[in-house]
């Protein structure tokens, strides 16, 4: 199994940033895909989940504001993040929740003026 990130990177708040994430190594449309943040000194937190069947989960900070959306011809599943704010600053993770769980490397949003 391997998950690859791209996407993040530097934006002014109320900026959009769009993360993707490629899989690789099981039958992407049989799981539901996540993903998660870790912020400066905080635990790990769920942010957004797409079902096989395309119905979406939202942690309530972020309803409104990010899409999850995936590509099950392509692996994909990617996050869209509009109205960006400072505490949206984080490291973001995609993750399959297939046995043990796997992860993605991780990519660093950074919202700032």
């Amino acid at each position: 199994v391997q998950l690859v990130e791209s996407g993040g990177g530097l934006v002014q708040p109320g900026g959009s940033l769009r993360l993707s994430c490629v899989a690789s190594g099981f039958t992407f449309s049989d799981y539901s895909m996540n993903y998660f943040r870790q912020r400066p000194g905080k635990e790990r937190e769920l942010v957004a989940a797409a079902s096989p069947r395309g119905s979406s989960y939202y942690v309530d900070a972020v309803k409104g504001r990010f899409i999850i959306s995936r590509d099950n011809g392509a692996n994909t599943v990617s996050l869209q993040m509009n109205g960006l704010k400072p505490d949206d600053t984080a490291v973001y993770y995609c993750n399959v929740p297939l046995g043990h769980g796997y992860w993605g490397q991780g990519t660093q949003v950074t919202v700032s003026s």
